[in-house]
């Protein structure tokens, strides 16, 4: 009975907060319409001008998805954050802590709100990218594998946005580290391939989280082997999550 209730609590706070979102004209612009913009950016205006080896203009759209759809749950991790942040200055966890519901289903309703927000903005640029000539090979199993990919990377940057928007102490801190999750994306093979940058930066690239996410989405969306890529992009995930998880838990503690 008691996981029935937890999950019940953890259901009512997520709803809570996705009304919320349906309702913020400015969450949907930054989160569902910024990535869409860039998309569109990328493919309409810079497309011609950015030669890739073996990628012809029209192809350059399946190119720099998988790089686009990262950052769509880039700049809504950043409004998960800030959601957070402004239920701990408002007095709203208090509020909560003083309830008879699950302890657990504060911190759970923000993560299932966030991914469910997450897997619809995708869903969003994902039909804009068909309707823009994106096309995909990728069988059945490998959009599953994709979609897997996916559900994990947003529950990753959704765990690190928890930490961040407990400790912050104002709205503008809560939502900053999305500018380095940001950076990580542009300095990675998201949008041109990584063995053409300078040495440092390509060594950077190469060995940074985003790289072999990206690869493994692009080689799955492309129907091309994936090597260890898969096993890496797992790995980093999983990691993340583990160390947010934990650290997200100690500062809300002390919330």
């Amino acid at each position: 009975m008691n996981v029935l209730q937890n999950l019940s609590d953890t259901l009512t706070l997520a709803n809570r907060i996705i009304k919320h979102n349906i309702r913020s004209i400015d969450t949907l612009i930054t989160v569902v319409a910024m990535p869409v913009m860039m998309l569109l950016g990328m493919v309409f205006i810079f497309g011609g001008a950015i030669q890739i080896p073996g990628v012809t203009e029209e192809e350059y759209i399946n190119y720099i998805l998988p790089g686009i759809l990262l950052m769509t749950i880039a700049t809504g991790s950043a409004y998960t954050s800030l959601r957070i942040n402004l239920d701990k200055t408002s007095g709203m966890f208090n509020r909560f802590k003083s309830m008879p519901i699950a302890k657990s289903s504060v911190l759970g309703g923000q993560v299932v709100a966030s991914v469910i927000f997450m897997l619809v903005s995708i869903l969003v640029v994902l039909i804009v990218g068909f309707i823009a000539g994106f096309r995909s090979d990728a069988t059945f199993l490998e959009w599953v594998l994709v979609a897997l990919l996916i559900l994990l990377f947003s529950l990753a940057l959704t765990w690190i946005s928890v930490p961040f928007g407990l400790a912050a102490g104002s709205i503008e801190g809560a939502s900053s580290f999305s500018y380095i999750l940001l950076m990580l994306l542009f300095v990675s093979s998201a949008f041109v391939p990584v063995e053409g940058m300078p040495k440092v930066v390509r060594i950077f690239a190469e060995n940074q989280p985003m790289t072999p996410i990206i690869q493994t989405i692009r080689n799955l969306l492309d129907s091309q082997a994936i090597g260890n890529d898969l096993w890496l992009s797992i790995g980093w995930m999983v990691l993340i999550i583990l160390i947010s998880y934990i650290f997200g838990l100690k500062v809300y503690r002390r919330v």
